[in-house]
């Protein structure tokens, strides 16, 4: 068996305008503070991460590597949470994602979509030069629209939002394969992938592919009301990336799962910091270790209730009492015995 390696922590939430948090050193510097010894670095920003020179200058990349471990610190993953989304938009979400997107393309739904594909070749490129494994991205989406079936679904709808879906995607994973990378799918409300049986749909739609794998998310699964410690018996071996993020789901007379339409601090289910909310954290940090999962446990700080600082200076001692040293023997040895093979039959009574 293997020891999660952490505690990691992604820097999406915490990077902004002012120091430590406007620089990949300063945030570096302020996580290692922290006690963490992972970084999961989104690529969305060049001021941070520039991706182009990640996948194209084995100096840039070494550079970075190195001012890294000046300050203690690893590359967990590379996340392209953002470019991955925009791989895949329906025209309804077009306005609120183009954002997301490089200035030039936007307002442009097909150069927007050829930048993200170009952004992930990029990121295929730069985690192999930077030796790493996996890398944590979204799957865009087709279908999310239609989620639910009123008004009822034309028959083949979905089938043909998946077959697009995985169009998109199968030359990107083929990249991620030369390179030696798997593709992480955080699977999240908002994406076509968002549960087992829509990562399911996509897996098929790819072939099986060996590259398409999961970015693990129990605060998501809270969400959904659906079982996240069976989901890690079910996918183990798809499971490439962890996000450890807590959440809560309290359910009233007045709304649930959906939420009605309110802010985040008044949902029945919202995020919540490690340890403020439900998620059984020991049994998720058992099965992964029993599954021989050997990549990171990344804090993803999302909370609307308490500061981001505050969570953040929590998350590292959290997930650190969590890991499992996992046993390089059986606790029962001390008891063991040894004889030969001829004699199992004397023991069993057999004659």
């Amino acid at each position: 068996m293997k020891t999660i390696k952490g505690p990691g922590i992604f820097l999406a939430q915490f990077a902004g305008k002012v120091p430590p948090f406007d620089s990949l050193e300063g945030l570096a510097r302020w996580a290692s503070s922290l006690g963490y010894k992972g970084v999961q670095i989104p690529t969305s920003d060049p001021a941070m991460f520039d991706i182009q020179q990640a996948a194209d200058s084995q100096s840039y990349c070494d550079d970075i590597s190195g001012m890294l471990a000046e300050h203690g610190v690893a590359i967990t993953e590379l996340s392209t949470h953002l470019q991955g989304q925009l791989l895949a938009v329906h025209p309804a979400y077009d306005t609120l994602f183009d954002g997301f997107a490089a200035p030039e393309v936007r307002g442009n739904p097909a150069a927007r979509t050829q930048w993200a594909h170009d952004q992930l070749l990029l990121a295929a490129r730069a985690s192999q030069r930077l030796g790493l494994t996996a890398h944590a991205t979204f799957s865009g989406a087709l279908a999310w629209p239609y989620l639910y079936p009123w008004p009822q679904r034309p028959a083949g709808l979905v089938e043909t939002a998946f077959a697009e879906l995985a169009r998109r995607w199968r030359p990107i994973l083929d990249a991620f394969d030369a390179a030696g990378v798997d593709v992480s799918y955080e699977l999240h409300p908002g994406e076509d992938l968002h549960d087992g049986l829509s990562f399911e749909r996509f897996l098929d739609a790819v072939g099986g592919h060996a590259r398409a794998n999961i970015l693990y998310d129990p605060s998501h699964f809270v969400l959904q009301q659906l079982d996240y410690l069976a989901f890690i018996d079910i996918y183990h071996e798809r499971i490439t990336s962890f996000h450890v993020k807590d959440a809560e789901f309290r359910p009233t007379g007045r709304q649930g799962v959906y939420g009605g339409f309110a802010d985040w601090q008044d949902r029945a289910g919202r995020f919540r910091s490690l340890g403020d909310g439900q998620v059984d954290f020991g049994s998720i940090f058992s099965k992964m270790a029993q599954y021989d999962y050997a990549g990171w446990a990344v804090l993803e700080w999302e909370c609307c209730i308490k500061h981001p600082e505050q969570g953040a200076a929590e998350g590292a001692p959290f997930i650190t009492r969590h890991i499992i040293q996992v046993a390089d023997h059986a606790f029962d040895d001390f008891a063991k015995s040894t004889m030969p093979q001829d004699q199992h039959r004397k023991i069993l009574g057999i004659s």
